[in-house]
């Protein structure tokens, strides 16, 4: 059980910070300030600022799972940098995070092909972007059939599935962790850029209807979307999870 808590909270913190990594980075080159780069749980109390570089804190969360950025100096100012920025930047910047995730986990299945299954390098290059292609392709249809009705969502693992499978895989050795590694971070990366309201997929949708509509949408829009996307992704996981625990228990 701690293996499993352990692995999990390990293996989902560096995916999210790989993740936030590609905001962070794709907000810098378009001049967009980041105010804070922090590992832990967003709404936990910050504990320590590891280093400040430029304008923004590096810093530390009470509770050590995943991370964020910040592009405002309080979290109720507005982040005025980047909604000031072009369309063309925040587009980058929001989906720099999930291209980040993808490149992370091609990386990552790279090692496992030419150290696990000693491949020629082009050849473990290779195998990668097959598997990277693969995962898309299989998570795009899965979600195209759960959504038109002729699949369900019982296939989607809430966090105690993840975990227990984290645990399994940090057990059965280093590669599989590293696989299992990449395949979260794969998911990570595309679930992410589902048109939905919170996610980063929401944010290319709002920015794709101001580029229809010719003008930008209040930031009170984007604050009354981001609540109603928070709410309904937590009733989700609280729902995926008690759903976890009863298949687990059964």
């Amino acid at each position: 059980m701690l293996i499993s808590i352990t692995s999990f909270l390990a293996v989902f913190t560096i995916v999210v910070l790989v993740h936030e990594l590609g905001h962070f980075l794709a907000a810098r080159r378009a001049g967009v300030k980041v105010y804070e780069f922090s590992m832990g749980f967003p709404f936990s109390p910050r504990i320590i600022t590891i280093f400040r570089h430029r304008e923004t804190e590096f810093t530390l969360r009470l509770l050590p799972l995943g991370g964020f950025v910040s592009f405002s100096k309080d979290g109720d100012e507005e982040a005025a940098d980047l909604f000031g920025a072009s369309s063309c930047n925040r587009a980058l910047i929001m989906s720099a995070g999930s291209l980040c995730n993808i490149i992370f986990a091609f990386l990552l299945f790279v090692l496992i092909f030419a150290i696990g299954k000693h491949h020629p390098v082009p050849e473990a290059i290779a195998a990668s972007a097959k598997t990277v292609w693969s995962v898309i392709t299989g998570t795009i249809g899965f979600i195209i059939t759960a959504i038109s009705g002729h699949g369900s969502w019982d296939a989607l693992s809430g966090p105690v599935s993840i975990a227990a499978i984290a645990g399994k895989a940090a057990s059965a050795g280093i590669l599989n962790l590293l696989y299992f590694t990449g395949m979260l971070s794969m998911s990570l990366g595309i679930l992410n850029l589902l048109p939905l309201p919170a996610l980063d997929g929401g944010q290319l949708l709002l920015l794709g209807i101001e580029a229809i509509k010719g003008k930008p949408l209040s930031l009170r829009t984007y604050q009354a979307m981001n609540t109603i996307g928070f709410a309904l992704f937590i009733g989700m996981t609280i729902y995926i999870t008690y759903r976890d625990i009863i298949k687990l228990t059964a």
